[in-house]
């Protein structure tokens, strides 16, 4: 096997679980990275992959070459991390992973910042409602709302939010919580809640949900028709047509975590990124947050 673009191609297939999604990524055509994976396996006399209407899941030896091939990336993308970060601005290609609410809130800024001072630098934010698989390669770095228990993985907190109810400025006022009963809450999908720490009314002791969605970003869209809910302190400058409510009642801390390869701690590049995005997240919590209480002052 001399081929590494052969390779490079099974391990998107891997990653994929078929040829449609490693097809995105590649830029290439499915027929054609079928025909690719096809060739790598008459060329070990073996398959790599058991085919089924379900998509594409590894034989043993499949895994064992996954695992192999992405040992042999790590090498390869650390080399060109070298040769990348020898230069004295960031360049390449940088993929983040995020829950949607720091992916449509923070990071789009953030990120805009950060590309700025490095116009060489191409940064790319996956915002997913699930946990970013890194194993995967789905993302080179990951913000999470918990650390992972698990894996080879480094993890480096960012910093605390805050949360609290919220609602149209406009709406009758609320002064008590058991008066959360008489009006539409949002919230989440209960079986698509990904991380205990998103069961943010269950926390506040609000059951019954009658506006829902798996995003937090179609939450805020939701609240801001009609309804009250959970909402990140740093989004409320994005919606200011609502106001906190029952602040003293209903407060809520978070964090974000920022979640490595172990593989890729001696990316220079990497922690070069990584230490700037860290710290421009830490400043916009801080910014966005200052303005929601401006805005909540004179309802508390």
């Amino acid at each position: 096997m001399e081929n590494w673009d052969d390779v490079r191609v099974f391990l998107a297939v891997a990653r994929a679980d078929g040829l449609t999604g490693a097809s995105r990524q590649l830029k290439m055509d499915p027929s054609t990275v079928g025909r690719r994976i096809a060739r790598l396996e008459r060329e070990l006399g073996a398959a790599l992959f058991v085919k089924s209407p379900l998509g594409y899941a590894l034989t043993d030896l499949g895994e064992r070459m996954r695992d192999k091939a992405t040992e042999a990336e790590h090498h390869l993308v650390r080399a060109i991390d070298e040769g990348q970060g020898a230069s004295e601005g960031l360049t390449g290609q940088i993929r983040i992973g995020a829950p949607d609410g720091a992916a449509n809130f923070l990071l789009p800024q953030v990120c805009a910042a950060i590309q700025a001072e490095n116009p060489d630098l191409e940064v790319q934010i996956l915002a997913l409602p699930r946990v970013v698989n890194l194993s995967r390669r789905e993302a080179d770095m990951a913000i999470a709302v918990s650390p992972p228990a698990a894996g080879r993985l480094t993890v480096q907190k960012i910093t605390d939010y805050q949360l609290h109810l919220a609602m149209r400025a406009d709406a009758e006022p609320l002064t008590t919580v058991a008066q959360l009963n008489t009006r539409r809450i949002v919230g989440y999908i209960s079986d698509m809640i990904f991380d205990k720490e998103l069961d943010y009314l269950g926390e506040a002791g609000v059951s019954g949900v009658q506006l829902a969605s798996n995003s937090v970003a179609v939450q805020l869209q939701m609240i801001r028709q009609a309804g009250v809910g959970i909402v990140h302190d740093f989004a409320l400058p994005f919606a200011p047509e609502l106001r906190q409510v029952l602040v003293r009642e209903v407060a809520l801390t978070r964090a974000f975590y920022l979640v490595r390869h172990t593989s890729d701690r001696h990316s220079d590049r990497l922690s070069r990124f990584a230490t700037a995005l860290r710290k421009g997240m830490q400043d916009e919590v801080v910014r966005l947050e200052h303005m929601a209480r401006l805005t909540a002052e004179p309802f508390i």
